[in-house]
């Protein structure tokens, strides 16, 4: 026979393990030091790697669409959030430059989650599947 405080206690910790297992979730990924950022959504690692952030777009530095103004505000906000700091990395390909396309995570927070909720990027729409966060 069941008992009614047995079936709560059974509830509440199966919340408690969801909730747990949820928020380490990005702590188990691959971490690496960003060196510096180029622009809004580039950066390059301690090892040389380049890393292209996924499913976002950010102003550009230069060329026919270039907006330099908002392209340095990107850059600068990306740089001061991530730059000589250990981020963790979910990488999911490469691009045609050979870039690492991939998520940052920086405290478990998405950094390209940042880079739009705080209008310095938008979602690149074309790759937005690659990214549960903008479903």
């Amino acid at each position: 026979m069941n008992k009614p405080g047995i079936n709560f206690m059974r509830s509440l910790l199966v919340m408690f393990l969801i909730i747990s297992f949820s928020s380490k979730a990005y702590s188990a990924l691959p971490t690496t030091i960003i060196k510096s950022c180029y622009d809004g959504d580039t950066c390059t690692t301690i090892d040389g790697e380049k890393i292209r952030l996924a499913c976002i777009d950010t102003p550009e530095l230069k060329g026919k669409k270039a907006d330099p103004v908002a392209a340095r505000e990107a850059r600068d906000f990306l740089n001061n959030l991530v730059t000589n700091e250990e981020v963790s990395i979910r990488r999911i390909t490469k691009d045609k430059y050979e870039r690492t396309v991939a998520e940052l995570f920086k405290n478990d927070t998405n950094v390209q989650e940042l880079i739009v909720d705080d209008s310095y990027g938008k979602i690149y729409e074309r790759y937005a599947y690659q990214c549960n966060w903008t479903q």
